[in-house]
Parts: C-alpha cells; structure tokens; sequence
C-alpha cells in the first residue's frame, strides 16, 4: 500500500514480505560463517585442542535457546527490530531504546571492521590498489543493492552463503578424502578420527579450565574447554538476523519457526564437521602455526596444502572477501531495520521510521552507511583505538542483546499470561528455566572475559557502555515526556 508524499512521490506504507524461505535459512547460516571460522578458529582449536567440538555442541545449545526465545516472539508478533521492538512492548520503553541502540552499534563497529580488512583481501591479487579505495567501491556498492529492496538484499546475502558454504564443504571432502586414503600430511602423521584422542594430552588436553604460566614476565592467562567457550559464542554472532527478518518474510508463521530449527543443527553441522576433519587432518597443536615458508594460513588452507592444492590460498581470499562483504550487506540490512523501529518506538529521530515507494527505510540505509564509513575511516586513521576499544564495546554487546532477548522473552510470557503462553504457535523448551540458563551462561562469559587477556578490555568497558545507553535513554524518555503529543 502507498500514499503520496508531499512532494510528489511514492511512499510506502510498509516494509513488503519479499523474503522467502530459502533466503531467510541462508542469511541466518551465512551470518555465522565468516572469518571467525575460517581463521579465528585456529585460536579456539589452540585453547581447547580436540574438544573444540564439545565447546560448539555447548554453544550450539545456547544458541537454540536464543532463537527459540526470539523465534516465539517472533512468530506471535512479527515486527521490524524484532527484539527492540518486544523488548520496548513486554518490557519497558527503556529497554527497547538501550536493545536497539546497543545492537545497532554492535553491527556499526562489526561492519567498520570486516569494511577494512576488504583492501588485504584486494591487495592480495592487486597490491597497488589502495585499501580504502577497494572499501569504498564495495560499501557504495552493497548500500546500492539495499536501497534496491529487500529481495535485492535476500537474493545478495544467499548468493555469498552459498559460496562460504561451499568452502567449508569441499575442505570437508578433500579432509575426508585425506583420511579414508590414509595419505601422509607434511609431518608424516597419518590423517585420522582416531587424532582427536592419541594426540598428546588426549581429547581434553587442558582441562576444563587451567592456567598456564606467564610468559616475560607477564600475566599468567588461562586455557581448556571454557576459555575457548567464549571464542566460540561470538563466532556464532549473526544468527538472530532471523528475527530481523521476520516482518518482511512470506508466511513468518511457517518460514521462521522452520528456519529457527533447522539453523541451528547446519550451523553445528558445518563447524562441528569441520573442525573435526581438520583436527584429524592435522595434528592440533600445529593449527595455526607457520609453514615451511614462515607464513601462518589458515586451518582451511592446511587442509588444501596437505592434499597438494597450492591455489587453496588464493582461493580461501575469495571466499573471505565474500564472508566480510557479506558481513556488511547483513549489518547494513538488520541496521537500517532496527532505526526503523527505534523511529516507530520514538526512540530515534521521526525521518528513520519513513518508507520510500520500494518498501525500504532509505533514511536508515544511508544514515547506517556513512556512520559505518566514518567508523572505517577511524581505523585506517587510528587502528589500535578502534581494535583495542571499539570492538570491545561490539564484542560486549552481543552478549548484551543476547542476554535481554531471555529477560525480554522472560517479561513476553509475563505479559501474555500462562493460558495464551500455553497456545503458543511456536514455543520456547522448557520455557521456565531456559531464559534463566541463557543468563547464567552470559554471567559465565562475563567471568571468562575477565581471565582472557584479548577480552579483559570488553570486559572493562562492558559496563561503561550500559551506563552510557542507560543515561541516553533517560535523556530522551525525559524529552518525550515534556514534549506536547508524545507519548510513551
């Protein structure tokens, strides 16, 4: 439905449902592939060794709880910012601005991140090429197939899906193929499952948790299947892009609870099945560790190596600038949706909440857009300031929106009552200690980022950011309330 604006031109009413199945499975499993597999998986693996797998099935279930809490909102009442939105109605009006906002923020400083690192991916092939210029081309082109309308955005993200789930595929098949041929890796050590366990220190080489010694003179830091607990939720980062979507999909009622199920499963699928076939491949303690030449590649390109494909390199690049490009098409997508709902719940400025003829909140394209490139900008300018401190505040706000989205759910079922929660079309497990098991878990995090040096910084900065997003939206409730005609 359109109206005429007062210029003259088409303005929809509403976001349109152009979204299909398909789209909706491959956006929510693109989001959670991306270069934290490809190599920050080394750093996982060196933390926990072969119960790396055991870490993500403990993730895994974490993550489903997550989106079954989401997804039964979800489906009840399918809105644009999905969790600021049922965080602002079930909740309080704060609790939506501090959800939106913070989310927001997180994909701002992601995006300003993967934005970056598209020139060394550019540089590889064409070294003269400047790093800005190759993320400038790219951030005016994906904000382009944005404002194009949503299936533009559906049919850009399944297409860089199918390629990173196309990599992770064939490492499985060159893997296996390594292992049932029994064919010798540069260490002469046979590729087999049996190298989860025969490996030095067995399957759970540093416990659940240990501490090992200081290094110069410096802090002792701590190791095992915990510490890599957290390196492993944040690779799983992306996947409530399925709530996001819910309002502009055909048949939410149907599509999401199905894509919620089964997200979770393939996730687990590709990174369980993955991992394993590396760990088999090549001895763990060597992921992550220089080759002959002195370079440190990927887990994925020690796979190809071993097999004899000296392309693999080459080859993982493109799937990475697929994976950071893809990033951003979802950060840009999801944030243009969240200040649409934050414009609707008066918690962001009115222009935001407005449609253009396609369908789109256009104002929230472009406003989402040049933030992110001032934040690119400040890390070529400043780098040590935007990895050091920005990305702490990203990396604490997804616990944080992880968190209210079980407070929310917890507050949801509260305001429904127990008859209507009982009706549910698509239900939470186990829906009176889930969200309390969600929580304890992120309070668990929260402790473990203190013990691990790369997040002590989130850590600290965690809480400053709450007070910051508490105060603001303080500042802007005060305003609505002294404003004639508003109202919370």
């Amino acid at each position: 439905m359109r109206q005429k604006d007062p210029a003259g031109r088409g303005q929809s009413q509403s976001l349109r449902q152009d979204l299909e199945n398909r789209h909706i499975q491959l956006i929510a499993l693109g989001g959670a592939i991306g270069t934290g597999l490809f190599y920050g998986s080394a750093e996982s693996i060196s933390l926990a060794g072969p119960s790396i797998l055991l870490a993500y099935l403990i993730g895994g279930f974490i993550v489903f709880l997550i989106m079954r809490a989401l997804g039964e909102m979800s489906v009840y009442d399918p809105k644009a910012g999905a969790f600021s939105y049922y965080a602002s109605r079930y909740w309080h009006p704060r609790a939506g601005f501090i959800s939106g906002w913070n989310y927001w923020a997180n994909y701002i400083l992601v995006s300003m991140v993967e934005l970056s690192m598209v020139g060394t991916f550019i540089q590889y092939w064409f070294p003269s090429i400047p790093a800005w210029a190759s993320a400038a081309v790219f951030m005016v082109l994906i904000t382009g197939a944005n404002l194009l309308g949503v299936k533009a955005f559906g049919e850009t993200e399944f297409w860089f899906a199918i390629v990173k789930i196309a990599a992770v595929i064939a490492m499985v098949v060159v893997g296996m193929t390594l292992i049932i041929f029994a064919i010798p890796n540069s260490s002469k050590t046979i590729p087999s499952f049996a190298n989860l366990v025969n490996q030095p220190g067995g399957f759970l080489p540093h416990g659940v948790l240990s501490r090992t010694s200081a290094a110069s003179g410096g802090r002792a830091s701590y190791a095992g299947l915990l510490m890599a607990l957290v390196v492993v939720m944040f690779s799983f980062g992306g996947t409530e892009l399925i709530g996001i979507t819910a309002t502009e999909t055909r048949d939410p009622r149907t599509t999401i609870p199905k894509a919620t199920d089964q997200i979770v499963w393939r996730i687990l699928l590709l990174y369980v099945t993955g991992l394993a076939v590396i760990i088999a491949v090549v001895p763990w303690r060597r992921i992550g560790q220089p080759n002959a030449n002195g370079v440190v590649v990927s887990p994925f390109v020690q796979i190809f190596d071993t097999a004899g494909f000296r392309l693999a390199a080459g080859l993982l690049n493109f799937v990475c600038l697929t994976a950071v490009i893809s990033v951003y098409n979802s950060g840009l997508y999801s944030n243009s949706r969240m200040l649409y709902s934050l414009a609707k719940q008066g918690n962001a400025p009115a222009y935001l909440g407005k449609l253009n003829a396609r369908g789109i909140p256009a104002a929230g394209v472009l406003t989402s857009a040049a933030i992110t490139a001032i934040a690119v900008v400040v890390v070529f300018l400043w780098p040590s300031f935007a990895f050091n401190y920005l990305m702490s505040i990203a990396t604490f706000a997804a616990l944080l929106n992880w968190s209210m989205i079980a407070i929310t759910n917890l507050m949801f079922r509260r305001r429904i009552g127990q008859q209507a929660a009982r009706k549910l079309a698509f239900r939470l497990p186990w829906a009176r200690v889930s969200p309390w098991v969600i929580l304890g878990f992120m309070v668990l995090l929260y402790i473990l980022m203190w013990l691990y040096p790369s997040y002590r910084v989130a850590a600290i900065l965690g809480p400053l950011w709450v007070a910051v997003l508490y105060i603001a939206s303080g500042m802007v409730r005060r305003k609505k309330l002294v404003s004639p005609g508003r109202r919370d």
